[in-house]
Parts: C-alpha cells; structure tokens; sequence
C-alpha cells in the first residue's frame, strides 16, 4: 500500500511532467526573448551567437564627417557605400564589425544598413514595411551563420540574406534590397569627395582601429554549423551574389580574377548585365549593361552564398566569357 506521501509524490510527479509537456514547446520556441512559434526556418537552426540582444549595439543615431576631413581610414580599408539621390555615405568595415546595424535616414527616406562579419555580408535595406519605419537592432541570434536581426515596432527576427520576416507579426514579409557598393577608402575618396564618412563618434568605447574577427576571412573553418555546404571554393572565397526574377546567381571572385579584365558581360533571366571587378580591393559590383544602373547585389562570403541558395548558378570561366 502506498502512504498518503508517497500518493502525494507521485501526484505531484505527474503534474510537473503535463506542464513540463504543455509548456515545454513554448519555452523551445523563445530565445533572447523572441517568440519562435511562428518561424517559418527551423527552430532548432536559430542560434546564439554568444551576445543578448542588443549586446551588440546598433547605432541609431549616426553622426557624419565629410570625406576630405577623414583621416584614419587606410587605403585599403573598405566601405560600404549608399547613394540615395544625390547624397552618398560611407559606412567603414572597421566600424559595423562593432555594431552590424545602422539606421540612418536620407532626408524623409528610412533605411537600415547591416553587415554581418561572420557572413562578410553588407547589405542596405529599405526599412519601410507596412507604411511604417521600422528601427532594426542586432538580436544575438543566427541562422546559417547570418545575423538576424530584429524590428523594435513588432519584436519580429530578420534574416539578413534573406532580406525576410522569419518569425513575429511581420513573418514573411521582405525588405526591399537597396543597391550598396562596398568599396575600398581609397577609390571611395576619389569618386565621392563631397560624401559623408560615417564617424566613429558613435556613443560607444570601442577601439575602431582593431578588428574584433582578425584571421576570420582567410580561416577555413567556420564558427557556427549551416544547412548546406560546397567545397567548390575556400568558404571565404568573396562572391557577387545576383538576384533576378527570383533566381540566384554567385560571381566568384577566383573566377573573374581568370579573365584578366576587370569587365565581364552576361545575361541572366534574360537581362544583360556588366559585372565590374576590382582584383586590387578584391570588390565588385553588377550593373545593368543597357541602362548603366548599379542593381543590388550581395558581396558575400562563398559559404554563406552557397548555404542560402544552394541551387542557384554559379558563373565559372570557361574561356569565351566576352569582357
């Protein structure tokens, strides 16, 4: 026979292990305080990537020095550069690997500029949703190795490669891709002497001239696990990454490099387009070849191309490719 305790016991037993079943999902499907339960990717492929939110701090409100005052920017140091109009800004490497996330506006224009280190992936964003600006900070969460971030209006996560809602009352939505260079100081600072440099007066003590990923870029190991993998290319291997009409194109570097030219035309979907590639500041950027039009694309990493569209084409030489 079992005493009144040991009924108790076993009663109590049996209540932690229903709620432990009933609550058990809800508590899988939050983390850093996000509710998961509307992912539309895999819970279990969301991770942390070490800091809370907002451990990395995004920088809301930037403040500008003109470029012919600039300083502390090495030759070789590479931006991201936005035109909007008839204002063009510089957003140097050295301060996003800090911060990952910009907002900033072009006179009545929002947008939000991201780079993602682990990626390598610099990428502007319209960050207008709904007839509603949105304001993005950096969540601590990954997904493929790519920062997700996050809007403070609706708490929604953002893939940033995949410019998408992947969870939130926005799930599903999509940001609008804006086209962005990403550039060396000094051909920036020859083609845009009257831009704006994004200043490192930013509000926080960080130490800009160091590199908090030194070694990363050229490292053949990755940090985080992702969903698809080639061996194609060093992981590293920068890319021009294309869409139109809805399929994927990646441009390797190591590809264009075998042309010799830093010029290189193809037609894809249909639409004639002009790769530019710069071999010294291993860059680049996709033009529309009948309109002349910079179109957005994505410099990324190889691995992280190849993880978010593992069926798109790849462009390799093949000896007749026209320059």
């Amino acid at each position: 026979m079992w005493s009144r305790w040991s009924v108790l016991a076993f009663l109590l037993t049996v209540l932690v292990t229903l709620l432990c079943i009933r609550f058990y999902p809800a508590i899988a499907e939050e983390k850093n305080g996000f509710d998961l339960s509307s992912a539309v990717i895999p819970v279990e492929l969301v991770l942390s990537g070490g800091p809370d939110k907002d451990g990395i701090p995004s920088i809301d409100q930037p403040k500008f020095e003109s470029a012919k005052t600039v300083n502390w920017l090495a030759n070789n140091e590479q931006l991201l550069s936005l035109t909007i109009g008839s204002e063009t800004r510089g957003y140097p490497l050295s301060i996003l690997n800090w911060h990952e996330v910009v907002n900033d506006r072009f006179q009545e224009r929002s947008v939000v500029i991201s780079y993602c280190p682990l990626c390598g992936t610099g990428m502007a964003f319209s960050s207008t949703v709904k007839n509603q600006d949105l304001q993005f900070g950096v969540s601590g969460l990954l997904y493929n190795s790519d920062v997700l971030l996050y809007d403070r209006e609706s708490m929604s996560l953002w893939s940033q490669i995949m410019g998408q809602a992947i969870s939130g009352p926005l799930v599903s939505e999509k940001l609008h891709l804006l086209p962005l260079k990403q550039v060396s100081w000094k051909v920036w600072k020859q083609e845009n002497p009257n831009g704006q440099v994004l200043s490192r007066k930013t509000g926080f003590r960080r130490d800009y001239s160091k590199n908090p990923y030194e070694g990363y870029e050229k490292d053949g190991e990755l940090y985080f696990p992702i969903t698809f993998r080639s061996h194609k290319y060093h992981p590293k291997q920068r890319v021009l990454g294309v869409e139109i009409g809805g399929e994927f194109k990646a441009y390797p570097f190591v590809e264009l490099a075998k042309l010799g030219g830093n010029k290189v035309s193809d037609i894809f979907q249909g639409k004639s387009i002009q790769i530019e590639y710069d071999s010294e500041a291993n860059t680049g950027l996709v033009r529309d070849k009948s309109t002349g039009e910079v179109l957005p694309s994505v410099n990324a990493f190889w691995f992280a191309w190849y993880t978010f569209h593992p069926e798109g084409d790849v462009f390799t030489f093949t000896g007749d490719a026209q320059r």
